[in-house]
């Protein structure tokens, strides 16, 4: 018997008993359409995890530092490491970071970020001013109370106004709006839009008077770690003691955290193609059923010349094409379900080739696995008692 023969005898059963057939696949169609919808959610959960890492810069590297008694880091002293290595380091922005309360003609935001940075932060960061001017030396070096904001305290402080030229308050302290950061995060309070840059001199002046922070930039990623060491080799002639410092390395972090997500994705995914082994367990009792009602059938197909190979071959057939329907109808309701989502949720949701094609694989797989054994026992059964079944 030839492949295509069993394929359309294994066509021919399933049309025969639609209803089992229907249930049977209800098992396929869960596990796939399951593993698709999981993939694809955890896919944008990753990908917006990682987009909201990445707005601080893959190629950056946040320093943090104390004073160790009379041993101290100046602003020359950092502006001094990227002088030295020019081919490495593209800029260092000293940095003083604080909460405050916002307000502007009613309007009150409490408890926002206000970052102290350097004229060149926009080339450290890679952000860019979509109305007005960023900050300037002369503003930096004259302590000027102006600042840029991001396009949620813009939203929020100055609804259907043009921020630029206004005058904000900063905790009481008036702060001339000069310019509002490009949108890289949604508008959405608590990320990379909910900000306030303002001349680090002015925000050290507000604070301790001490700067304690930077961020250096180099200028290719894969050189990350180099800057990380030549920064940690000068900081320890500088303070004397390791313990003093603190450098966060975002590549590494962005690694790590994609990492973790890869393995959590697969975990999940593991767990729902669970139900991939129940539906193939339920396939199995099926024909199982489906043999012991086919009894005479098959002994007359054996009494006519049929050989094991050919019965055998015929019901893995039926339960692969029953698990390959299931799996394709369970593919769309997947695809399906993902787009609905994405669409209400408004979540960068998207089913993936890879979860498409495992989940179709292992669902024919499992199929034609669990019908092995009864399409064995249909094989081994005596033509002669299988003749007198009924």
């Amino acid at each position: 018997m030839t492949i295509l023969q069993s394929f359309q005898l294994a066509i021919k059963s399933i049309l025969s008993n639609r209803m089992r057939s229907v249930l049977t696949m209800l098992g396929m169609i869960i596990g796939v359409g399951s593993v698709i919808i999981i993939m694809g959610m955890m896919n944008a959960v990753k990908s917006s995890m990682l987009s909201e890492f990445s707005d601080f810069g893959t190629d950056t590297l946040t320093v943090a530092y104390n004073p160790i008694g009379n041993r101290v880091v100046t602003e020359e002293d950092l502006y001094q490491i990227v002088e030295e290595n020019k081919e490495l380091f593209k800029g260092v922005s000293p940095t003083v970071e604080s909460v405050k309360n916002l307000s502007y003609n009613g309007h009150k935001l409490n408890g926002e970020t206000v970052r102290g940075v350097a004229e060149n932060f926009l080339t450290i960061n890679g952000a860019k001013v979509k109305d007005g001017r960023f900050l300037s030396y002369s503003d930096v070096y004259l302590r000027q109370p102006r600042c840029v904001i991001g396009t949620y305290v813009a939203n929020e402080l100055f609804p259907g106004e043009n921020p630029v030229g206004k005058v904000m308050k900063i905790d009481g302290e008036d702060f001339t709006v000069i310019g509002v950061r490009a949108e890289t995060a949604g508008s959405q309070k608590y990320l990379a839009d909910d900000v306030v840059l303002i001349p680090y001199t002015k925000a050290a002046r507000m604070e301790t008077g001490f700067i304690t922070s930077c961020v250096f930039a180099v200028k290719d990623v894969k050189d990350v770690n180099q800057g990380q060491t030549v920064i940690e080799d000068r900081l320890n002639e500088l303070l004397g003691d390791k313990d003093a410092y603190y450098i966060n390395n975002m590549a590494s972090m962005l690694k790590m955290l994609d990492t973790i997500m890869g393995v959590l994705t697969g975990a999940i995914a593991g767990i729902a193609a669970i139900s991939l082994l129940v539906a193939g367990i339920g396939i199995m009792n099926i024909m199982l059923v489906s043999v012991t009602e086919r009894t005479k059938e098959i002994g007359i197909r054996k009494s006519l010349g049929a050989r094991k190979k050919d019965i055998r071959g015929q019901f893995i057939m039926e339960s692969g094409v029953v698990s390959g329907i299931g799996g394709t109808i369970g593919i769309l309701f997947g695809v399906l379900v993902v787009y609905i989502i994405r669409l209400l949720a408004h979540i960068d949701a998207k089913p993936t080739l890879g979860a498409i094609i495992i989940s179709f694989s292992v669902s024919v797989g499992v199929g034609m696995l669990f019908g092995y054994m009864p399409a064995k026992k249909a094989a081994n059964l005596n033509p002669i008692d299988a003749l007198r079944s009924e």
